[in-house]
């Protein structure tokens, strides 16, 4: 038998050991899959093998390239001939698009609420946080589903009903460190000082929430990823014949046993992409947030 001391000074496993610690530090997975779906959404129309929105009937369901069928559609084909892999590229970009409008628009309009509701307090908290509370009440799927069929299901629907279903985290997370932030010297000091109320917000308390911020907008993007597909899968979504990783799904859920790979790919790139969001998240709030920094 071999001393497991000495098998930890050799070389191999000194760079083994070296090896792990570095994935357990940095989150390198969630970066390649991040990066991966990055570069496909930004390049789609390079990148894709045949049209996303056209196909020929008589290439129906197809098996994908990648288990032994058809090496010319490596991820196959739907029930209209169209390749999945370049509907799943391009339905990249309908995500990353989605996801990126509306945590822009909620991190924005959740950060100034919650500094305001922070700062004021008094009445105005009460009415803010009950507006909060309110909207995080009301079922989101049911009010998509009627604006829908009142306006028709549309890219702006989608984008407005998911910011302000959003927003409201950002606001609570906000409000609360802004009531920490208010009580430090250097803001009475500023107030003695005579600096306005705007300058306060900006320029004292928002450089105190922005980490907080980011955490929470990277966390955010997953349940945007997902709110979006699981809306294009009701076909309250995103309109056809654009893709969306949602809508082929729903396309899809007919053929799971004849053709299960029209579902299988897009189902799956929703939950790569949500997952490594979710642990970029994670890792960030590791880095940023001192009580739950992880030693190295």
């Amino acid at each position: 038998m071999v001393d497991d001391s000495i098998l930890a000074t050799t070389p191999s496993y000194g760079r083994l050991g070296a090896v792990l610690r570095f994935l357990k530090r940095w989150p390198v997975f969630s970066t390649l899959i991040l990066l991966l779906v990055l570069v496909a959404g930004t390049t789609a129309q390079w990148i894709a093998p045949h049209s996303e929105r056209t196909g020929d009937i008589l290439d129906r369901h197809q098996q994908p390239g990648l288990v032994g069928g058809n090496p010319g559609f490596l991820m196959g084909t739907d029930h209209l001939g169209r390749d999945i892999l370049s509907r799943v590229i391009y339905g990249s970009r309908v995500s990353l698009v989605v996801a990126g409008i509306v945590i822009v628009l909620a991190a924005t309009s959740g950060t100034l609420a919650g500094l305001a509701s922070g700062y004021f307090g008094g009445w105005i908290d009460e009415v803010m946080m009950r507006l909060v509370d309110g909207i995080i009440a009301m079922p989101l799927i049911v009010v998509v589903l009627v604006l829908a069929v009142v306006l028709g299901p549309s890219f702006g629907l989608l984008i407005g009903v998911l910011a302000v279903g959003s927003w409201p985290t950002f606001a609570r997370v906000v409000r609360g460190e802004a009531l920490v932030l208010k009580e430090l010297d250097y803001v009475a000091l500023a107030k003695v000082a005579g600096v306005s109320t705007p300058r306060i917000l900006l320029r004292h308390l928002l450089p105190g929430v922005l980490n907080s911020v980011v955490v929470v907008a990277t966390a955010s993007v997953s349940g945007v990823i997902l709110s979006e597909a699981g809306l294009s899968f009701l076909g309250v979504g995103v309109p056809p014949p654009t893709p969306s990783w949602g809508g082929m799904v729903a396309d899809g859920r007919a053929y799971l046993v004849s053709a299960w790979w029209v579902a299988v790919f897009p189902g799956s790139a929703i939950g790569l992409t949500t997952l490594a969001f979710v642990f970029m998240g994670d890792w960030l709030r590791d880095r940023f947030d001192p009580r739950l920094r992880q030693l190295d």
